[in-house]
């Protein structure tokens, strides 16, 4: 693919590693754009049996998508395309008839959080913080294909304590929540006990497997969401987001002022 997404394919698992370190393994565009085409590929290929998504390290699994990227959402409408253009990416990630194993170590947010929730299994290390701090931080929201995703998996109580309070849920409350399946204790334990249970997933029958994972996504999709453009135009087109974006890049607290 690129240096920024590295895919490594032995024996039926597919391994893809979210490759920017130094920048908290941030997503670019073009690293959505390729995750995307991965998706498209493995769809064609009969020998996969399981895929690893990690990031980088043991600092961040993805710390969302990278804040620079934003400088083409100006407007509303660019708001409404940017979440579409995502929505895609985890749509197809999420669609994939192959078992999905998030290994996490570090940082889990915004977009990266995303990713992981459309994930059939999650497992992370003692270090692993999930969440979505917008409130605090660039001022948007998220679309409300993903406030389903993240309700069926936490229930709408606690996505509005993680937006509201826009705080960082750690591994021990993501384990007891069953949004982590397992916990270990640092980043080369987590990648040993990934690839160990990418095998145990790709013994398994497929089909069961692939039945299994699409009867699930039907009973979720069966849930016809409600339009958002509306509530994602406010946001993205807010001066408030355009106030997030600055601060952050600057370094500074933002001054919301609700517009």
């Amino acid at each position: 693919m690129n240096d920024d997404l590295v895919i490594r394919i032995e024996s039926g698992i597919a391994e893809i590693t979210l490759n920017r370190p130094a920048q908290r393994n941030a997503l670019t565009f073009s690293m959505y754009e390729h995750l995307r085409a991965f998706c498209e590929m493995a769809t064609q290929d009969a020998s996969l049996r399981a895929i690893i998504l990690t990031g980088a390290g043991d600092k961040a699994f993805a710390a969302g998508t990278d804040i620079s990227e934003f400088h083409a959402v100006q407007t509303a409408a660019d708001g409404l395309a940017y979440e579409a253009r995502i929505e895609r990416v985890l749509a197809a990630f999420e669609s994939l008839a192959i078992p999905t194993i998030a290994a996490i170590s570090g940082a889990c947010t915004g977009g990266g959080a995303a990713i992981a929730a459309c994930c059939d299994l999650r497992i992370g290390t003692a270090s692993t913080k999930f969440g979505f701090p917008i409130a605090r931080t660039l001022g948007n929201c998220l679309s409300i294909a993903n406030y389903a995703r993240l309700s069926s998996l936490l229930g709408a109580a606690r996505v509005k304590d993680l937006i509201f309070t826009a705080r960082l849920m750690d591994a021990q409350e993501a384990l007891s929540l069953g949004l982590l399946t397992e916990v270990v204790v640092d980043h080369a334990r987590l990648m040993h006990r990934a690839r160990e249970l990418a095998a145990t997933v790709a013994a398994q029958a497929p089909l069961t497997l692939r039945a299994t994972k699409e009867a699930l996504r039907r009973i979720h999709a069966a849930q016809a969401l409600p339009a958002d453009d509306d509530l994602v135009a406010l946001c993205y087109g807010s001066a408030d987001f355009r106030e997030g974006i600055a601060a952050f890049l600057g370094k500074r607290p933002p001054n919301w002022e609700g517009r």
